[in-house]
């Protein structure tokens, strides 16, 4: 059985998603546990996801068919923990903005220090239809290769991390990096930070996404 501070932490992920904006009705998150095994958020708007919700499913890696009250894209979670040990968590959701970059053609690349924790740049996934099944997962697994953050062309996005705080910064990361790119292709053309100095961020990531994990929670209302 899972943990309490694993819900706690899987409810605080879900409603500061809801609360910046970057989920709709839809979206979920998960955390791999000690076992290996993932605990996901119930298929329902993430806002009003609450740590005593009865609707958290674990589900084993060799998970083969999906139960009931489960998100039927759990299997992107399932492929992306299966391809790497070091994923620890996995948030999918909407950001409007890396969704339009997308659309418009334009390559994310970092433009802003932050924009440096998502990699050199993020990749796109091309098939715009609902990953239901294990095959168009692994293909999405794929062509996330080795990358913190995806796009998923007319479908959102998805981001990883060791913690769940890792994941949920990164998408937030991406949304934010999506508005500079979209800002700066409308005034002229974007230029990326250096490499040297897109390494030097990064060697401040885990300082940085604990910080913006930490903003993002102090925002979710609270009763």
């Amino acid at each position: 059985m899972f943990s309490r501070s694993l819900l706690d932490e899987l409810a605080n992920a879900a409603q500061a998603l809801a609360a910046a904006g970057l989920v709709t009705a839809f979206g979920h998150v998960s955390a791999r546990t000690a076992a290996g095994t993932l605990v996901i958020t119930p298929p329902r708007p993430l806002g009003s996801v609450t740590p005593s919700d009865a609707g958290f499913t674990e589900l084993a890696p060799d998970t083969a068919v999906l139960p009931d009250g489960v998100p039927r894209e759990a299997w992107i979670h399932l492929a992306l923990a299966a391809s790497c040990p070091g994923i620890g968590a996995v948030c999918r959701a909407q950001p409007r903005a890396a969704t339009a970059a997308a659309a418009a053609g334009l390559s994310l690349r970092p433009l802003h220090g932050q924009g440096a924790l998502l990699g050199p740049q993020v990749p796109v996934f091309e098939d715009p239809r609902l990953v239901r099944d294990v095959a168009r997962a692994e293909a999405l697994a794929e062509a996330m290769g080795d990358s913190v953050a995806l796009i998923m062309r007319g479908n959102g996005a998805v981001t990883v991390g060791k913690t769940v705080g890792e994941a949920v910064a990164r998408m937030w990361i991406l949304e934010e990096s999506a508005r500079l790119t979209l800002a700066a292709s409308a005034a002229g053309t974007p230029l990326p930070l250096a490499d040297a100095d897109q390494q030097a961020w990064r060697a401040t990531g885990s300082e940085l996404m604990n910080r913006i994990w930490q903003h993002l929670i102090s925002a979710v209302p609270r009763s």
